[in-house]
């Protein structure tokens, strides 16, 4: 019954082998399932609220200090991903290296980023898909368009009462099904998406990168409003720890390891390049977007489309908005699909109860975890509003990458004699400083955050202790058998 356990990593080798999900996803799948998943609604909207409260221009370094702590926890993945490809991520990587209390603890964290990520930004969606529809003629009530008790401006000034977010309710449940009949289908569509998103962003940084005013990009970091985390350097920190967001999702890439065609060779490929088209795009969307409109402006839901504006280009804002309406559905398809693989993952290990591995007979998918996945997504999407949302999952997500660089440290000094198909570079240094990277960035968020995090894990430990805890010791040491 102890409580640091750890899993044989000999049991879950066999486990990645048993055959149970289908091997569908080869490099490219699984470079754009990466892609898919961090380009979304952190670049289409949150990088406004963070260079209009917190960095100004200096979003790009906001950016580029978040990119530089997910290149350490990527390396770090790769490894873990590579060595032990299975459906749990930094779940099952905990368990083999901490013991099944940190894997609990890092499971229930992780639904903080995939859960809350796809209900963030599924709001982020429900605002470009509005807008579009409002673009083409189509009204779409107000009242059904935001978090209950929000205000919602109509475009005569005017404001009414939301009453919940009914197209952040659809987006969900409709990606709900597509994953649900099969993850080869939901690898082509969000194939086709990324390739359509990708795109829109690269044009808008050809063509808005014409039209920058240098006098937007002074002073390049505002002085300190007299308020921790809002402008100056303090600034630059409190939007990394915001805009980490963004970048959200690479991570994504591991929860398929188990669905991969060559896991050791294709997840770190998936990974590593993922994160670094990513970056490169964000760091130039940022700066462009930051050269068009001054930064006190760019506090808007769609802040992307408020840049295209500036530019006097009237055809160029229903393209962007479609680009957005993809980003974004792309990033709730991948998270959706990441959560319902770490809930699988914990059933089977007797954590949570059977019904969650149960897979369905002619799909082979995890259909039952799908389905409570997509609609607590929905449900929380159509009743939260995006802040509150988004940096409760930039909080989830540091503490699963600093536990991930440190399980790092831990295999290589108790199971050194296992295969390690890819190895991090720089022993011991980068995932040491990858873990400090990913506590720094915790440390500028704001207290609340902090306090919701502590009472969303005290929820989760009264689940282990009630529950996981007693049934996982009855299953410990062999695998659960497939529901049927």
């Amino acid at each position: 019954m102890s409580l640091f356990v750890r899993k044989d990593l000999g049991l879950l080798l066999a486990e990645a082998g048993s055959g149970t999900l289908r091997r569908e996803l080869g490099p490219l799948a699984l470079v754009t399932l990466g892609i898919g998943a961090v380009i979304g609604a952190g670049i289409f909207v949150l990088t406004g609220s963070v260079a209009s409260q917190n960095a100004g221009p200096a979003l790009t370094l906001s950016m580029v200090l978040a990119g530089f702590a997910c290149a350490f926890a990527g390396l770090c993945y790769a490894e873990l991903a590579s060595m032990i490809p299975v459906a749990g991520s930094a779940y099952t990587y905990a368990y083999a290296t901490m013991g099944e209390l940190v894997a609990w603890i890092i499971g229930w964290d992780l639904v903080l980023e995939y859960s809350l990520s796809s209900s963030t930004v599924a709001v982020g969606w429900s605002a470009y898909a509005v807008t579009l529809l409002s673009e083409m003629g189509i009204s779409f009530p107000p009242r059904l368009t935001g978090a209950p008790g929000t205000h919602v401006c109509l475009p005569d000034g005017t404001h009414v009462t939301a009453l919940f977010n009914l197209p952040a309710i659809l987006i969900c449940l409709a990606l709900t099904w597509l994953l649900v009949i099969g993850i080869r289908e939901s690898a082509r569509v969000n194939t086709t998406i990324v390739i359509i998103k990708v795109a829109v962003l690269v044009l808008f940084v050809a063509i808005g990168v014409q039209y920058i005013n240098p006098a937007n990009l002074h002073p390049f970091i505002p002085p300190n409003t007299g308020t921790f985390g809002s402008f100056g350097w303090s600034g630059i920190l409190r939007g990394a720890g915001v805009i980490f967001f963004a970048y959200i999702g690479f991570d994504a890439v591991s929860t398929a390891s188990q669905e991969a065609r060559n896991p050791g060779r294709d997840i770190p490929i998936g990974i590593l390049v993922s994160l670094a088209i990513c970056t490169v795009i964000y760091i130039a969307v940022g700066l462009v977007m930051t050269g068009l409109v001054s930064y006190p402006k760019l506090g808007v839901p769609s802040p992307i489309a408020l840049a295209v504006q500036a530019t006097g280009l009237k055809w160029l804002a229903p393209i962007i908005n479609i680009g957005a309406i993809c980003g974004i559905s792309s990033v709730i398809l991948v998270n959706m699909l990441a959560q319902s693989r770490i809930f699988y993952s914990m059933s089977r290990d007797g954590l949570l109860p059977p019904l969650f591995a149960k897979l369905h007979a002619r799909y082979r998918t995890p259909h039952v975890t799908t389905a409570i996945t997509g609609c607590v997504v929905a449900i929380a999407s159509g009743l939260f509003p995006i802040g509150i949302l988004g940096q409760l999952v930039s909080m989830g997500t540091l503490l699963a990458f600093a536990i991930v660089c440190t399980g790092v440290l831990i295999l290589r000094k108790t199971s050194p004699e296992t295969p390690r198909p890819f190895r991090t570079p720089g022993m011991p240094w980068v995932p040491v400083v990858g873990t400090l990277i990913c506590l720094y960035l915790m440390s500028g968020l704001p207290l609340p955050t902090w306090i919701r995090l502590f009472v969303w894990l005290a929820i989760g430990l009264t689940i282990y202790f009630g529950y996981g805890r007693i049934r996982a010791a009855t299953v410990r040491g062999q695998p659960i058998a497939d529901a049927a």
